[in-house]
């Protein structure tokens, strides 16, 4: 259960990421930019070592 709010935590910061990204330079707010960057990294690497912790070697 918690790992699927974390799954849906990192959609979401990652979409936002995207939107800002896409709009002209002089409209990126670039503080954040890089907050939704670290976030969406931090949860990112969170499920991918969850991932491989689960996977049988």
């Amino acid at each position: 259960m918690s790992m699927m709010i974390i799954v849906i935590a990192a959609m979401l910061i990652w979409i936002a990421v995207t939107r800002e990204t896409v709009k002209p330079s002089k409209e990126i707010n670039w503080r954040k930019t890089i907050t939704l960057l670290s976030g969406g990294s931090l949860l990112t690497l969170i499920l991918t070592i969850s991932l491989f912790q689960n996977l049988p070697f």
